[in-house]
């Protein structure tokens, strides 16, 4: 073989290879597309005072077990991050979006979007 039908053999290849990671990076935008827009419709705002706020595996945390077991296994040994937050006279623990989780003051009463279990956002807090 010479040089440069190697050289198209390795180009075609990666064009390829290109290809597929195009279509499938186009399939995962989708179903991002899809959960966010399921969250947007499900968040609600709410009062919460935040006790304690630390990245931690999900089986170190307090969450329940039917909310361990929906979690996706390639998620579960990553360290999340959880604020243990008291809502109304229930205290619990929440899993919390990166953005918010670095913003988020710990022993003060903020305004939070809820969707379910996890912290969408904050509202209303001056520093």
């Amino acid at each position: 073989m010479e040089w440069w039908e190697i050289l198209l053999l390795v180009l075609g290849i990666i064009v390829v290879v290109l290809v597929i990671l195009y279509f499938v990076g186009r399939k995962l935008q989708g179903k991002a597309n899809d959960q966010q827009a399921v969250i947007n419709q499900n968040k609600m705002t709410t009062s919460i005072l935040v006790i304690d706020k630390k990245k931690q595996k999900v089986k170190d945390s307090n969450l329940p077990k039917m909310v361990q077991d929906q979690i996706p296994k390639y998620i579960r040994f990553r360290k999340l991050p959880m604020v243990k937050a008291k809502i109304g006279p229930k205290i619990t623990t929440l899993l919390c979006d990166d953005k918010v989780f670095k913003e988020l003051p710990v022993k003060k009463m903020v305004k939070v979007d809820l969707a379910g279990m996890y912290i969408v956002g904050m509202k209303g807090y001056k520093k």
